[in-house]
């Protein structure tokens, strides 16, 4: 491995591997298949990237998304590596520059579509390249294979053809995200039953996961925004086209730097908000899932969810985009009864068939325990994906545990309720109901005769919508698809019959709660580290601009406050800064040992 680990130092700037990435790059430059489980930020490329620079030949490394490919590459490049990508966005010259250089052996790396794979001329752009060499095949984003999630290519099932036609050349399948049934997938479809399995921690203990129930989310938004993470980069995601173009508005009237993206805008509208996004800071995109796989931008702080993702997988997904650079970001959601309600009518609405939609709604369920724990979040959310931890003591329950009570008499109250109104309507009706109110649509149904009729009226009406949350949420309540009215599960039956209690969380008190310790990554800086933190930063703005690239391509956020810290007076004591190789040792070192001078600085 010592010329692994001199392609690390020298190339990348990194003094060590982490984790299992000593052993996946040994194993895959000697030729190995392998399929990597590992979270977001923990070194996923450099799994495929040195075992390319350490083999003879180019690799091709298959992913779905023309950004990442872009800024892989613009990397790459900054680095010093040969690397090129294929793309439909360029144009003839910029495509047959790339093709000449693959097809005379003179790249390291080339990035290309799935679909671009599969096509009959670049099948004859790689019998050229034959000659000199494939290095490896990298597939990237692997879960696209899977026909479960919403990241599902098509393309992706065919990509099994690599093994048949090139037996000698190693293939590495990587994902950040990918439960037993995915994984499944992945080798079936990518026929990888010989490869050898890299599971990483999906741990991401830098990401601190907040869940409250929702009110109004978006002042709830805004609040956590405006007191945690102004002038900060993020993700904001919401389910629908609508409101994401809302919210973008709300966000933007209320001083924010926000732009929507969603698959029904237009297309050079979307792209250039993406790329407003990737290469400026402080950017908040107001997104659907249709944003963020393969988004590589590691400086965004936070990723906030307005309404229910699908699955924990999802879930784990989304937020996996916050803290890529290994420094404090934050994953937050409001959720309510209503975002059960819809979710549960999506799966039965979709075309699916029936397996696929009792797998979706058992995801679901496991999303809504994550959600009504009151045990550690992490823990629960590790234990997912068969992972055993212990309290994490960065979650909202571990920092301020939540109560639990004895709910099992209201909780009676409330099943009995529903079923004495026929099961034919929604939650709001039914808490009416039994907090007794003169409402004409209860007396028109007659439902103020009943003897649920305000028996629940020592309860507030905010803390029944919670319980009846939690109901649903515990599967001793069932949601009509169609109409979204309650119905009792076969569950809820010991409960009714007084065979089975049933513990609530208690609702949070209405106290002035404590001002959270900044987490902001600049929070603990002196005003002179300050000065010279900004300075810094807009030096990687001008830089990054000159060469046309994102600012985190030039050096990561990391990096900078290393710099700051260390205060590297000469370029071989910069040469141990993190994230400085030789590459940008020689491009940028006498600029930023002018920026670090005690004369400069003031220091």
């Amino acid at each position: 491995m010592t010329t692994a680990l001199a392609i690390l130092n020298d190339t990348f700037g990194y003094p060590a591997f982490r984790g299992q990435q000593a052993e996946i790059v040994d194993h895959v430059a000697g030729g190995g298949d392998a399929l990597v489980l590992m979270p977001t930020g923990g070194g996923k490329s450099l799994c495929y990237q040195i075992p390319a620079l350490l083999r003879p030949g180019t690799a091709l490394v298959i992913s779905p998304l023309i950004a990442l490919m872009q800024d892989q590459v613009a990397a790459l490049i900054e680095a010093g590596v040969r690397a090129a990508c294929i793309h439909s966005g360029q144009d003839a010259f910029e495509s047959d520059r790339a093709e000449r250089a693959f097809t005379d052996g003179a790249l390291d790396l080339l990035y290309v579509s799935p679909e671009r794979l599969l096509s009959p001329y670049f099948t004859h752009l790689l019998s050229k390249a034959e000659r000199h060499g494939l290095a490896l095949f990298a597939i990237d984003e692997a879960h696209c294979v899977s026909q479960w999630g919403h990241d599902f290519r098509p393309e992706y099932l065919k990509l099994g053809f690599l093994h048949e036609r090139y037996p000698g050349v190693p293939r590495i399948a990587l994902t950040a995200t990918a439960d037993e049934t995915t994984r499944r997938e992945i080798i079936a479809n990518l026929r990888l039953e010989e490869a050898r399995i890299f599971i990483a921690s999906f741990d991401r203990p830098n990401i601190r996961y907040r869940i409250v129930e929702k009110a109004n989310a978006r002042a709830q938004l805004l609040a956590i925004l405006q007191a945690e993470h102004e002038g900060e980069a993020g993700i904001v995601y919401c389910l629908s086209r609508r409101k994401v173009e809302e919210t973008a508005a709300f966000l933007c009237a209320e001083g924010l730097r926000a732009l929507p993206y969603h698959a029904g805008m237009d297309s050079p509208v979307r792209e250039r908000n993406q790329t407003t996004f990737l290469r400026e800071d402080g950017v908040v995109m107001v997104a659907t899932i249709a944003f963020g796989m393969g988004i590589d931008k590691p400086d965004v702080r936070f990723v906030a969810h307005l309404d229910l993702p699908k699955s924990i997988e999802g879930y784990y997904q989304e937020t996996g985009r916050a803290g890529r650079d290994g420094l404090p970001a934050d994953a937050w959601m409001a959720y309510g009864l209503a975002d059960v309600v819809q979710q549960r009518r999506m799966i039965e609405e979709s075309p699916a068939d029936a397996r696929h939609k009792r797998v979706a709604a058992a995801r679901l369920d496991a999303l809504l325990g994550l959600c009504e724990t009151t045990a550690c979040r992490r823990q629960r959310l590790l234990a997912y994906f068969g992972e055993d931890s212990g309290p994490c003591g960065n979650c909202d329950t571990c920092l301020d545990p939540p109560q639990t009570w004895d709910g099992t008499e209201a909780v009676r109250k409330a099943l009995s309720c529903v079923y004495r109104t026929g099961q034919r309507f929604g939650a709001g009706h039914v808490i009416d109901v039994l907090l007794g109110r003169d409402d004409e649509r209860v007396r028109q149904w007659g439902h103020d005769k009943l003897t649920t009729y305000g028996i629940g009226a020592d309860i507030p009406e905010k803390e029944w919508r919670g319980i009846f949350r939690q109901l649903v949420a515990l599967g001793l309540l069932a949601v009509d698809p169609a109409h979204g009215a309650l119905t009792l599960a076969a569950a809820s039956r010991p409960v009714l019959k007084g065979e089975q209690s049933v513990p609530l969380r208690r609702p949070p008190e209405k106290r002035k709660a404590a001002t959270p310790k900044s987490r902001r990554i600049d929070a603990e800086l002196t005003a002179d580290e300050r000065a010279l933190w900004e300075q810094l930063r807009a030096w990687r703005a001008e830089t990054a601009k000159a060469h046309g690239v994102p600012a985190y391509v030039i050096l990561h956020d990391a990096t900078l406050l290393e710099l700051l810290r260390q205060r590297p007076q000469s370029l071989d004591e910069m040469r141990h800064v993190s994230g400085i190789g030789a590459r940008k040792l020689e491009n940028f070192g006498a600029a930023l040992l002018e920026l670090l001078s005690p004369a400069q600085n003031g220091a």
